[in-house]
């Protein structure tokens, strides 16, 4: 496993989250307890009804939501905050994230970086994150950083830094010469993995117990690559059998976690959807059988449409990017597909490779393929949340609900950009932004 770093080593990694904190001008945040806030502005969305209300205050106690409506309860002593015209809205979640990456090559971040210094990036991409709106979010990855998001994720928790509440997966796990391993490169060299190595059920398992005694929430899983599309044909190898993936849900069911992939096309998609995973991230292709078993086992695409479009702007040449553009048709094609199969979608950007704080461009373009902006936001809000594990938690501006609140100029439900253009952030009723 890429998860071994020294004594020296690992007191740098504290020194770089305690100087991460004075960097980013944010210790730890006052606690919300006893204090009492009322938030008024001229609307607010009930992302469950899909429809926005007006006027809308919500009223924050300890932390969490006490009453939401036209006009809640103005206790004494209690302060008021009107943001005007805007939209208040639940935080934004983010179920595909790389907080251990940033724009620029993947193998050059992973050989070149050390853990501290990729935890120190973290540190800021956490914070982007956050201030854009996104209050939870689902870590897929280090990318070769092995554990270091756990201790991301716990200083976060403990208002160390500023960020997002954190599910986090230490290293994806993958085949020897899989999709994340340093293919191509010197053999003599012996280079680690971007993801941690295990080639069998038995392999998966020992990865798994070793991540989890470490701090990991969930796993991830490589199932699939690398794709290719030749022709109007996507082919893509599959990295597990079913009974191999079915072994590790079984695994992350006994100590109450569980399993989301990698999978871009067929067979691998299937296999893990029988297998029982909770989602299946990008999702490129999906057969009609494999769409059946999803809907009727709530397991959830994610599409992550931003990361490709990022790409085909970004390409090195020309042919380059008319090649990956061509793949982006294909998978709205077939993201079309899945919305009239009935396929549950959850939202994730996977941002990383993109710069942090702009991934509810996501949003954007699922609308752009299709997907009305009510359903849009339930993918994000209710979906995103039931994903991470909170769904009576997060996701909604509810009584008893944590008080994660953003405010955004006009109506998400008729124009989803305006997520892009978050005004205001709070997170368990501290006001960050």
């Amino acid at each position: 496993m890429n998860v071994g770093w020294g004594h020296y080593s690992m007191k740098l990694l504290v020194f770089a989250l305690a100087a991460s904190a004075m960097v980013l001008g944010q210790g730890k945040a006052a606690s919300p307890d006893g204090v009492t806030i009322v938030v008024h502005a001229a609307r607010l969305l009930d992302v469950a009804e899909g429809r926005v209300i007006a006027p809308g205050e919500v009223l924050v106690q300890g932390g969490r939501i006490a009453e939401v409506g036209r006009q809640v309860t103005h206790p004494a002593g209690a302060t008021v905050r009107d943001l005007g015209d805007v939209t208040l809205m639940p935080g934004l979640i983010d179920a595909h994230v790389h907080l251990f990456l940033h724009v620029g090559g993947e193998a050059e971040q992973t050989m070149n970086e050390s853990v501290a210094q990729r935890t120190l990036l973290a540190a800021e991409a956490a914070k982007a994150d956050v201030m854009a709106g996104f209050t939870a979010e689902r870590d897929m990855g280090t990318e070769g950083a092995g554990c270091a998001d756990v201790a991301v994720r716990n200083a976060i928790d403990s208002g160390l830094i500023p960020g997002p509440r954190m599910r986090v997966s230490c290293n994806a796990i993958d085949i020897n010469g899989g999709h994340e391993d340093t293919n191509g490169l010197n053999p003599e060299e012996h280079l680690l993995s971007n993801a941690d190595r295990a080639d069998s059920a038995e392999d998966v398992v020992r990865v798994m117990r070793a991540q989890r005694k470490q701090g990991a929430d969930f796993t991830k899983i490589y199932e699939t690559g690398r794709d290719t599309f030749v022709d109007g044909v996507f082919t893509t190898p599959y990295q597990y059998t079913e009974a191999e993936l079915a072994t590790a849900v079984a695994e992350a069911k006994r100590t109450g976690s569980v399993v989301a992939v990698h999978a871009t096309g067929e067979p691998g998609t299937l296999f893990a959807a029988r297998a029982g995973v909770s989602s299946v991230d990008h999702a490129d292709q999906l057969s009609a059988e494999t769409m059946r078993v999803m809907r009727e086992r709530t397991i959830y695409a994610v599409p992550t449409f931003a990361i490709g479009e990022y790409f085909a702007e970004h390409a090195p040449t020309a042919m380059t990017t008319e090649r990956r553009k061509t793949v982006e048709a294909f998978h709205a094609a077939q993201f079309k597909r899945q919305m009239a199969a009935g396929v549950p979608f959850a939202v994730g950007s996977d941002v990383g490779p993109f710069p942090h704080g702009t991934q509810a461009r996501e949003l954007v373009l699922m609308v752009q393929n299709g997907m009305p902006a009510a359903d849009v936001l339930r993918a994000d809000l209710l979906h995103g949340a039931k994903l991470l594990g909170w769904e009576n938690e997060v996701g909604q501006l509810k009584p008893g609900f944590r008080a994660d609140i953003v405010a955004v100029p006009g109506n998400p439900l008729t124009d989803i950009s305006v997520t892009q253009h978050v005004s205001f952030v709070m997170k368990d009723g501290v006001i960050l932004r």
